[in-house]
């Protein structure tokens, strides 16, 4: 069985571990009122999905 010579340090841990990381949310504009919003998800401000009305959102 294979076991290591030498400790491996913090320094070459870490630099292997630079790509497991959270990635950014992607988001885009929404086509009827143009705030953003996740792709594939209805809008929370004006509650429209795919150019149709699927939440009423109440103005306060």
């Amino acid at each position: 069985m294979a076991v290591p010579k030498r400790r491996t340090s913090k320094q070459r841990k870490r630099k292997r571990r630079t790509h497991h990381k959270a990635q950014d949310t992607a988001h885009q504009a929404c086509p009827n009122c143009g705030d953003p919003k996740r792709p594939h998800r209805v809008c929370v401000t004006c509650g429209h999905y795919a150019a149709r009305e699927v939440v009423r959102i109440e103005d306060f």
